[in-house]
């Protein structure tokens, strides 16, 4: 493949882990004759597609009936996409767009840390997160998976506010962006993690110094 062709990786449902590259244009939906088929009926016949330009990859929604989502909001005109970027096609099936083949082996993704025997996993390649070996779906939005991912990392330190802003928004943007917004974000992204676990508080405060992350051990 060449290594400017973006890749579409499934991510649970039916076709967790499967691959395709966007070569030109993907049809997405539950009729054989699609790209891509989900076999549900909350799928439409022909859902959503996927055309690669020279502008970038352009998301459509076809008419569908239960929607096409682009990091958890509703499309209704064509959208482009940006690497990290979550679809999610009805609530059938959730997809990772990755603009180059280059960032991703084809290899199955892996779980990539040197603490599996904690509750919080998360694997960096196709960007799912378990909780209790049971997986966060839908996936995280791109900026939560941002915040989650910085947090993982940097598990053994606390993470201040500056740095995590900057690591979910971009050096250019992060003087652009308030407390609140970064607040919102911390917000939802515990909010997400409670869905599997809320009894345990893995996102914690540090007052005057920013966030760090508290990942038990399973044992």
């Amino acid at each position: 493949m060449s290594k400017d062709v973006p890749i579409l990786v499934a991510q649970g449902g039916l076709l967790n882990g499967q691959r395709w590259a966007i070569h030109s244009q993907i049809t997405i939906g539950r009729d054989d004759d699609c790209d891509i088929v989900i076999p549900e009926r909350q799928v439409s016949r022909h859902h959503a597609r996927l055309t690669h330009t020279p502008q970038g990859t352009l998301l459509e929604d076809l008419a569908s009936k239960n929607g096409t989502h682009h990091n958890g909001n509703a499309i209704h005109e064509p959208v482009y996409l940006q690497d990290g970027d979550i679809i999610q096609i009805a609530l059938a099936q959730s997809f990772y767009y990755i603009s180059s083949d280059a960032t991703l082996p084809l290899e199955q993704p892996t779980i990539l840390t040197s603490t599996t025997n904690q509750i919080l996993r998360v694997d960096k390649r196709s960007r799912r997160v378990w909780i209790n070996d049971k997986e966060l779906l839908p996936p995280l939005s791109a900026p939560q998976y941002r915040l989650l991912e910085r947090l993982y990392d940097n598990a053994d330190r606390v993470v201040s506010r500056s740095e995590l802003i900057e690591a979910i928004w971009g050096e250019k943007e992060a003087l652009l962006v308030s407390e609140q917004a970064l607040d919102a974000l911390i917000r939802r992204l515990r909010e997400r993690i409670a869905e599997l676990d809320p009894k345990h508080e893995y996102i914690q405060t540090i007052r005057g110094h920013g966030l760090r992350l508290n990942n038990p051990s399973l044992y």
